[in-house]
């Protein structure tokens, strides 16, 4: 969400839950996620926009330099339970991932979040970390269905995107429409951010957001699925 900085520049996290709101999401992933940083006026943006969503916010700070942090954030107001967290092996900037088992009536499915590197080969690695058990599916003594998701940097045409198609359903590919891109905002050119399931999750609808509120709240366009247990 580039720190709720708009591509016109201005720091705004309202519009960014207003962008959530009108999607009526149950569970959203954040990247790009500021919390006590100066650049942004010092506020902890994933719980400040889950606040005013009536959500609730887990962070997992993939930079931290003194009391300033930077990463990802998984807000729902479902249930939720078991959260893991960690760092994936990165080339520069430290990349990580955070997972959060969400609570769907009597049943549960495990998030991923994440947002990979700037290098092919740094994705791929990274990639290959997240496909293993202990990100997916979630601990081995209970097997969950698994929606990774993500600012993947990664066009359909990478071997990144290639390596991960080969063990999860791209949700853009299981709708009736043609996929869409989500980068950059005014003028999306390129699919980088995904939504990816396991087998035994289903692909209702999948659709890229763009309006005007979305084209200038963030760098990306969202990316909405509306899924089910098979």
């Amino acid at each position: 969400m580039h720190s709720c900085i708009g591509s016109d520049r201005k720091l705004d996290p309202g519009r960014i839950a207003s962008v959530i709101a009108e999607a009526e999401a149950d569970v959203v992933a954040l990247q790009e996620v500021d919390v006590s940083r100066r650049r942004t006026g010092g506020v902890d943006q994933a719980h400040a926009i889950a606040s005013l969503l009536k959500m609730q916010a887990h962070f997992h700070p993939a930079l931290s330099i003194a009391e300033e942090q930077y990463g990802d954030a998984i807000i729902t107001a479902l249930p939720t339970g078991a959260v893991k967290a960690g760092p994936l092996p990165s080339i520069g900037e430290q990349r990580g991932a955070l997972s959060v088992e969400i609570v769907v009536g009597d049943r549960k499915l495990l998030v991923v979040n994440t947002h990979l590197g700037l290098r092919g080969r740094e994705r791929i690695q990274q990639m290959t970390t997240l496909l293993k058990a202990g990100w997916l599916r979630g601990s081995a003594d209970e097997s969950l269905p698994t929606i990774l998701c993500g600012d993947f940097n990664a066009i359909p045409a990478s071997a990144t995107y290639r390596l991960v198609a080969r063990s999860l359903k791209d949700a853009q590919l299981a709708g009736s429409t043609a996929p869409r891109a989500t980068f950059p905002a005014r003028y999306p050119l390129m699919r980088l951010d995904h939504i990816f399931v396991t087998d035994d999750l289903v692909v209702k609808r999948a659709a890229v957001l763009e309006n005007r509120l979305t084209r200038v709240a963030s760098d990306h366009l969202p990316l909405l699925a509306e899924i089910g247990f098979a």
